[in-house]
């Protein structure tokens, strides 16, 4: 079955409102095995309305609108539905009895214009909306079904779950089928030359299919498998995962809606280790992230934002000539800072940042989103040097994305091997 969402609203368009509807019913319907090749978003104008819904009836044997089921005059998303589809809009008693008492309940009068929520297209089933006034529709027609889903979250997602998604199992019967993702989380390799490692199986795939995903601070890759039973759709993604991680797997920091200090903290409790950070550039970010994790009080210790000069001395130990021979922003110091708040935190592992955040403050020999990250470890001190791009706020966060990466890096038994690639 192929399906497809359309989105009613202006406000939509306006970006007055973030489309989650459409995020949320796409993951629904694989989960059924339904594919959704198209989404539209399209204004409350009924011109505009009729010509999504009419591609939407030509090339999708499942079209879901949401939106527009409210009683104001721009609420168009069943008249304008029946009007293409050519049916009279007949009034049910029911929903109209049921909206008096809502508004009884509430101690309002309702007026006139709530009646036209009670109207639906000839033939529809009605599907009750206890969460608010707009009842929703499902109608087969012509080999394809039509749904209606009222806009608001909070009432579209207990109407689907309740009332849409037992009555398209029930039409699927036997031909049924599951498709199941999963997101692969790279960080330190470019999107053209992840590209170019995968390129037999991008170039050669069927069931499971490959995307690759550029993110700010990371590349995705997208597996998606489909198959008669779950089960059997997560033997087909296990199997390609496992080629994927022999090709790139050092790449690979999490997956799904793992991040990346929760994979820090992960390792650094497998490995039993604790960790001290010293920031400088990233202003304490690393550390936030870091205690943005449950149980993060198991491995964390300290958090040091020395942003001056007197600071990293006072606070970390560093030697006030390196400072004055090298620059705060330099190797020398990274590791200095690495290695006092490791003494300082009486922790397994030291790491420090320092760096250009910008937009001032660059120059030839140190230009803005240079970023130095330093990792103590008693035995030895690893010390890399990045050249990042982007505007201040982007700069921290890659910065703090780099460190933590690091940090990951040493823990897996990466850090020597892989060059970062921030580009």
């Amino acid at each position: 079955m192929k399906g497809e969402i359309i989105s009613v609203g202006t406000e939509l368009l306006l970006g007055q409102i973030v489309n989650t509807n459409a995020c949320y019913l796409s993951e629904k319907l694989a989960n059924l095995g339904i594919d959704v090749y198209y989404t539209t978003t399209v204004g409350d104008n009924p011109s505009r309305l009729r010509e999504v819904i009419a591609l939407g009836w030509q090339r999708s044997d499942l079209v879901i609108l949401t939106g527009g089921l409210g009683p104001t005059m721009d609420d168009l998303t069943r008249e304008t539905l029946a009007d293409f589809l050519g049916l009279e809009l007949i009034l049910d008693t029911s929903v109209l009895a049921n909206l008096r008492c809502i508004f009884a309940d509430r101690g309002r009068e309702m007026t006139k214009n709530n009646i036209k929520q009670a109207y639906f297209p000839a033939g529809a089933q009605v599907l009750p909306n206890p969460n608010g006034t707009a009842a929703g529709m499902m109608l087969q027609r012509e080999g394809r079904i039509v749904v209606l889903l009222p806009g608001p979250p909070f009432e579209m997602v207990p109407m689907f779950e309740k009332e849409v998604i037992p009555r398209l199992r029930s039409l699927l019967g036997k031909d049924q089928q599951v498709i199941k993702s999963r997101i692969l989380k790279l960080y330190g390799i470019g999107e053209s030359y992840l590209e170019t490692v995968l390129q037999s199986l991008l170039e050669n795939q069927g069931n499971p299919t490959l995307a690759t995903l550029a993110k700010e601070n990371e590349m995705h890759l997208r597996l998606t498998a489909k198959a008669d039973l779950p089960q059997a759709a997560q033997e087909l993604l296990a199997e390609m995962e496992g080629e994927i991680r022999r090709l790139v797997g050092k790449y690979i920091f999490a997956a799904d809606d793992e991040t990346m200090e929760e994979a820090v903290g992960k390792a650094l409790l497998e490995k039993g280790k604790t960790i001290s950070v010293a920031e400088s550039c990233t202003g304490g970010l690393i550390g936030h992230r870091l205690t943005e994790v449950a149980g993060s009080s198991d491995y964390f210790r300290y958090g040091i934002v020395s942003y001056s000069n007197e600071a990293k001395q006072s606070l970390l130990g560093v030697e006030p000539q390196l400072i004055s021979q090298y620059g705060a922003v330099s190797s020398q110091v990274a590791e200095a800072m690495a290695v006092g708040v490791r003494e300082l935190g009486s922790t397994s592992l030291g790491l420090a940042v320092t760096g250009i955040a910008g937009p001032g403050g660059g120059s030839t020999d140190k230009p803005v989103g240079l970023v130095y990250v330093a990792l103590a470890t008693g035995g030895r001190t690893y010390v890399e040097r990045n050249n990042l791009r982007g505007p201040r706020r982007v700069v921290k966060s890659r910065a703090s994305q780099v460190a933590l990466n690091f940090v990951r890096r040493y823990l897996q038994g990466y850090l020597e091997e892989i060059k970062e690639e921030n580009g």
